[in-house]
C-alpha cells in the first residue's frame, strides 16, 4: 500500500505542475531573475527547491506523527480504514480542484493563510537573494505556504500513522513538483504552456481523482 501511495504522491506532484507554476512561479522568478548575468541559476534553483522539498518533508513527518498518536480514537473507529478512506477522498477532491471541477480545496488553502501572515515577512527579507543558502532557506519557508496540493497530501500522511511513511510520502510529493518548477526557473517556456493547458489540468486531474476512487472501492 506504501508503494502505490508514493506513487500516487509522486504523480500529484508532477501533474499538479500548472497549479505549481500559480502557486511557486514568482517566487522561483524571484530567485533567478535578480541574479547578475553571469551567475548561473541551476545552483540557487536547487537550494531553493531542497528547502522547500525539506519543508514539505518534515511537516510530512509531523502529520504522520499526528496519525499515530492514538488521537483518531483508535479503540473506538477502525482508525486504519477511516484515515485511509479520508486519505482517498481528499485524492478524489484534489483531483476535481486540478481539474477546474470544483474549487472545494480552495477552503483549505484559506485557513493556512493565517500561518502565511506570519512567515511571508520572514520570505520577503531573504529577497532578493544573493547567495545559495539564503536561497535554501527562502525555500522552506515557501514550503509553508497555503496550498490545496500540500495539504491534500498531508492527509494522506496523517493516514499512514507513522512518522517515516509520512515523511516519505510528502517527499514523494515534493520530488514530483520538482521537474516543473526547476524548467521554470531554467525558462523552459514549452513546458509551462503545457502544464497550463486547460485540457492537460483536467485529465491530469481526473487522473488523481481515479486514485481516490480506486482506494474507496477497495474498502468496499
Amino acid at each position: 500500500m506504501l508503494e502505490f501511495s508514493l506513487i500516487a504522491a509522486f504523480l500529484v506532484g508532477l501533474l499538479g505542475g500548472g497549479h505549481c507554476i500559480g502557486m511557486c512561479g514568482g517566487i522561483v522568478g524571484a530567485v533567478t531573475m535578480t541574479l547578475p548575468g553571469d551567475r548561473p541559476k541551476f545552483p540557487f534553483l536547487i537550494g531553493y527547491n531542497i528547502g522547500r522539498i525539506g519543508s514539505y518533508t518534515l511537516a510530512g513527518v509531523m502529520a504522520g506523527a499526528v496519525g499515530a498518536s492514538g488521537f483518531f480514537l483508535e479503540h473506538v473507529l477502525p482508525v486504519e480504514k477511516v484515515l485511509y478512506g479520508l486519505a482517498s477522498l481528499m485524492l478524489v477532491l484534489l483531483g476535481l480542484y486540478l481539474a477546474g471541477i470544483w474549487r472545494v480545496l480552495t477552503v483549505l488553502e484559506v485557513l493556512g493563510g493565517k500561518l502565511w501572515q506570519r512567515l511571508q515577512p520572514l520570505s520577503r527579507s531573504l529577497l532578493p537573494v544573493k547567495s545559495v543558502p539564503q536561497s535554501l532557506l527562502l525555500g522552506a519557508v515557501w514550503g509553508w505556504l497555503p496550498c490545496g496540493l500540500v495539504y491534500s497530501v498531508l492527509v494522506a500522511a496523517i493516514a499512514t500513522a507513522s512518522p517515516m511513511q509520512g515523511g516519505l510520502l510528502m517527499l514523494a510529493f515534493g520530488l514530483g513538483t520538482l521537474p516543473t518548477l526547476l524548467a521554470m526557473g531554467m525558462a523552459a517556456v514549452r513546458l509551462k504552456v503545457l502544464l497550463q493547458n486547460s485540457w492537460f489540468r483536467r485529465l491530469s486531474g481526473l487522473l488523481i481523482a481515479g486514485f481516490g476512487v480506486a482506494g474507496l472501492l477497495s474498502l468496499l
